[in-house]
């Protein structure tokens, strides 16, 4: 898995046209796109094509993406789940406004939604029993996706002392979720 900086590093090269960034770029982010991708769209074939078309899109957006805010994989994601969303919208689209009228909603509902809210609170809240560095080092290993060791190389800790770290963390949130 490629690093943060480095993955920034060949987004900011690809805004300078840098086909060799963009090879790099491809090779080490395209299997994680891909996922997002046919999750989304649950068809395969169609899902290559999204691929290419989200690639196409990163190159000649490139310029826009501003380093030192979200992760560039959060801003490569977010690309692909919007496009892949997109098309998705435009198939269903086709199949005509009757069929849409009798599809049922499958986003959950007000009471759903007020479940989940109170649900991220008592997260958030589990989240601040921890100490700020393995709160951070918990979210990037498993909202961002940053490797072991990559956070070891950011924490700058030994690559068994960041998996213990993680795993007491993991066991501090399950037992606070629990109580």
């Amino acid at each position: 898995m490629a690093t943060r900086d480095e993955i920034d590093t060949w987004i900011a090269r690809c805004a300078l046209g840098d086909r060799a960034a963009f090879q790099n770029l491809y090779d080490h982010t395209s299997a994680k796109l891909f996922g997002v991708t046919l999750r989304v769209l649950k068809d395969r074939s169609e899902a290559e094509d999204a691929l290419q078309e989200i690639y196409v899109k990163v190159w000649k957006g490139a310029k826009r993406y501003a380093t030192g805010g979200a992760s560039p994989m959060t801003w490569l994601i977010t690309i692909a789940r919007n496009h892949a969303i997109d098309r998705l919208r435009a198939r269903k689209s086709t199949e005509g406004d009757d069929a849409l009228a009798f599809m049922p909603d499958k986003g959950p509902g007000p009471e759903a939604q007020a479940v989940a809210a109170s649900e991220a609170r008592r997260v958030e809240a589990c989240f601040d029993t921890l100490e700020p560095d393995r709160a951070n080092a918990v979210r990037r290993a498993y909202l961002d996706g940053d490797s072991y060791a990559d956070l070891a190389r950011h924490f700058d800790v030994p690559l068994n002392t960041m998996r213990t770290w993680l795993r007491r963390s993991l066991i501090k949130l399950r037992e606070c979720l629990e109580g």
